[in-house]
């Protein structure tokens, strides 16, 4: 638990030169997932009615804000953003570079190949056993890249480990959703190119589904680990010859089977046996750089007899390392091959040394996003006396089965809050846009962005009641963008002429909306026309009344102000 010295100069904020403090306290709203599409059919978030946020729109200061690629320190501007580099952005004030960055950047100047990557190969090399590499098999760039799990193997192969086996987690969210057997077929031919080879023994041995194999995140269901674990350690599961006949069968058998929903399998020999179970003295890495999704089986491999999320049955003896650290106060994982940014002085860690009480507010899905991710990567609070943190647990049900998610009973604790009046900012994650979004259901994600409007609805005069401020933004765009296109902008059909479901993010710019319940007199400047999210901390602090420090991406609010 960090618990700050409210002494410290450092980071105490003077008052704004420019803007009194509000009467009331300050509201950000995060519609996470939604962002501004082109308007169509295939646009859930302009099919949804939006009462709320249309008046908002009317009567408050509108702009855009940037929420991918280079905007929120990742690699190109090819690059969908995704929730946790966007909230890290709107925490942190500026701009870090990110996952995917950090590790192509440690791959091209060797320093990925020292420290904790000879601590897993050199054993192998001496005394034999197995390299193992579990993650997602995409070039998604949000949680994994294969050109990164490629350069894993083809340094593992030059360092003389004999026997690799990769274990894929499917992708189908952050890519097209029926594309695995393209990604399957490329990692194939890359361990056909030492396979090839009398001495080398490399393989794919087992895999499933992200949604339903290994990745689950916040605790939502330890069982999604759990079957990834027997999969990938015990070798039980479904069997197949290989994983190109596991994703063809699961096909056949429910044709309309996505692959982020794919059952988990594992890969036999020619007499039945499982290709590459994890024993004793082997090693394990899992590849992914995103941390939420990857916390949960690194603990799995990680914690010793006190684990109890599932019953892991025999323990082998193993070294485990991350592509990343993935929680870096719980320090998980021990291991890891890149080191993370180091974020510091996020505009909570101000806020909290300042005296400012904060309240953070999500459901489960989100809940990481508006604490750990916010904080720059730090678990626990800055403040315990200032700070409070409210996680309403999501539902255990595919989002678009149950579309409108926990967004009431989030609204519910807001509302409490600001009657209550014990918070000056109040930092809230409606997570439906996101998460229904993903399932590639247009009518499901309409349905969402409309039971978050309507919850907006609710929340609006219990703000104006305080003579609070509004703050609505997005992480990044989802919903916006429920089909793939073409180059030119038209739906991608598939063999029956149906336009295919879009299950990631969009590269589609967000709202920002300003609008003021104490009467305040509040412009937006006109000089950022490509600003991105790591502008709203600053604009947040000015708002609050307080300078924004210097190292911070400016204010977006205008000189009229």
């Amino acid at each position: 638990m960090i618990v700050t010295d409210r002494c410290d100069d450092g980071f105490l904020l003077g008052p704004s030169t420019r803007l009194d403090p509000p009467q009331g306290p300050l509201l950000l709203l995060i519609l996470d997932g939604v962002g501004v599409g082109l308007g169509d059919a295939y646009d859930a978030v302009a099919q949804a009615r939006t009462p709320c946020l249309d008046a908002l729109r009317a009567t408050g200061l509108v702009r855009t804000l940037r929420a991918h690629g280079t905007w929120v320190g990742l690699p190109s501007d090819k690059d969908m953003g995704n929730s946790e580099v966007g909230h890290n952005a709107l925490g942190a004030g500026r701009v870090f570079d990110q996952g995917a960055k950090l590790v192509d950047r440690a791959i091209a100047s060797g320093a990925i190949w020292s420290g904790p990557w000879r601590e897993m190969v050199e054993p192998l090399r001496a005394g034999g056993g197995t390299l193992h590499l579990i993650g997602l098999l995409s070039d998604g760039n949000v949680h994994s890249h294969e050109k990164q799990l490629f350069a894993l193997i083809r340094r593992a192969d030059e360092e003389g480990v004999a026997r690799l086996r990769v274990h894929v987690l499917l992708d189908g969210r952050d890519v097209p959703e029926t594309s695995a057997l393209v990604y399957i077929d490329r990692l194939e031919a890359v361990l056909a190119e030492f396979s090839e080879r009398n001495d080398r023994d490399y393989r794919i041995a087992s895999g499933g589904g992200r949604m339903v194999t290994t990745m689950d995140r916040y605790e939502a269901d330890w069982e999604i680990v759990a079957r990834g674990y027997r999969a990938h350690v015990h070798g039980q599961g479904r069997k197949f010859r290989s994983a190109r006949e596991a994703v063809e069968t699961f096909r056949r058998e429910d044709p309309g089977m996505v692959d982020q929903y794919l059952p988990p399998f594992v890969v036999v020999d020619d007499q039945g046996q499982p290709l590459g179970p994890v024993v004793d003295g082997d090693s394990v890495i899992f590849f992914n750089f995103r941390g939420d999704r990857a916390i949960e089986i690194s603990r799995a491999f990680d914690e010793g007899d006190a684990f109890d999320a599932f019953d892991r049955g025999r323990r082998p003896e193993v070294r485990y390392a991350g592509m990343m650290l993935y929680d870096g106060d719980l320090g998980i994982p021990r291991r890891y091959l890149v080191a993370p940014p180091e974020i510091t002085r996020t505009i909570s860690e101000y806020l909290a040394h300042s005296g400012v009480q904060q309240f953070a507010c999500a459901e489960t899905q989100k809940f990481g996003h508006v604490t750990y991710f916010w904080n720059g990567n730090r678990s626990g609070k800055f403040s315990d006396r200032d700070e409070e943190y409210l996680e309403i647990p999501s539902d255990q049900l595919p989002f678009d089965q149950r579309p409108w998610m926990k967004s009431a009973e989030t609204a519910d604790a807001v509302i409490e809050q600001l009657a209550a009046g014990r918070h000056r900012f109040l930092r809230v994650n409606f997570a439906a846009g996101d998460m229904v979004g993903h399932t590639g259901n247009l009518e499901a994600a309409i349905l969402a962005v409309q039971a978050v409007d309507l919850q907006i609805g609710r929340i609006i005069p219990a703000l104006r009641e305080v003579r609070g401020t509004l703050v609505v933004t997005a992480d990044h765009g989802n919903s916006d963008e429920m089909v793939e296109r073409d180059a030119e902008g038209r739906p991608r059909l598939d063999d029956q002429g149906r336009p295919r479901p879009r299950t990631s993010h969009s590269l589609n710019p967000v709202e920002f909306i300003i609008h003021d319940f104490s009467g305040r007199r509040l412009s937006l400047r006109e000089d950022l026309p490509e600003a991105g999210l790591s502008h709203v901390a600053a604009t947040l602090l000015e708002v609050l009344g307080f300078e924004p420090p210097a190292e911070y991406d400016a204010s977006l609010l205008g000189e009229g102000t």
